[in-house]
């Protein structure tokens, strides 16, 4: 019980974080040798309400009605890696704000509902919207090298991973006791996504 509680206390946390810490804040300057771009490149899906919020609620959607549950969250780590490659060769894509923003929303909201799709479906919603969240993140990265950007993708990979396993994590203990808290918490990510979207209007 402790660690369920625990769990639903993280949570809350991500449920209430101002959406005005966002993970595009500027230029993070460039790293001096692997471990710096691995680890910059791990930590960077933590800094901002919206990538964070996405992933987990990545994870949560899928333990609660993807099945199997594994494969929407590989679906976006894989386009995430993507949508990085693109961003760090300078590749404009357009919409990558209204679009991170829409995932929020969708995502939430697919946690809300607890929308059951066939895996391939659910897996082409995720990949789309990673392919953004990764376009902005290799946007802001940088690397001098090709070591150092594969040390920076991997990290990406690995962060990312990370928080897909929390909400799966999360899901899964929500899904066996209660599922209510999970369709509050997606309602609360998808009410952050429409106060992304209306400020970017």
């Amino acid at each position: 019980m402790k660690k369920f509680r625990c769990l639903v206390s993280a949570a809350a946390a991500f449920a209430v974080i101002p959406s005005t810490v966002f993970a595009h804040v500027g230029d993070h300057g460039h790293s001096h040798n692997l471990i710096d771009s691995f680890t910059s490149a791990f930590a960077h899906p933590f800094t901002g309400a919206d990538h964070l919020a996405a992933m987990v609620a990545v994870g949560m959607w899928s333990a609660i009605a993807v099945r199997p549950a594994w494969r929407a969250p590989v679906a976006f780590v894989a386009l995430l890696i993507a949508g990085c490659v693109a961003g760090f060769a300078g590749l404009a894509v357009p919409g990558v704000e209204p679009m991170i923003a829409a995932s929020v929303l969708v995502l939430g909201l697919l946690v809300a509902v607890q929308k059951r799709l066939p895996w391939g479906v659910a897996a082409g919603i995720a990949g789309v919207f990673a392919f953004f969240h990764g376009a902005a993140h290799g946007a802001e990265l940088s690397a001098d090298t090709a070591m150092m950007a594969l040390a920076a993708l991997i990290g990406m990979a690995a962060g990312s991973a990370t928080l897909h396993l929390f909400g799966m994590g999360l899901g899964h203990a929500l899904l066996q006791r209660h599922a209510w808290i999970a369709r509050v918490g997606g309602a609360a990510t998808a009410l952050l996504g429409a106060v992304m979207l209306t400020r970017l209007v």
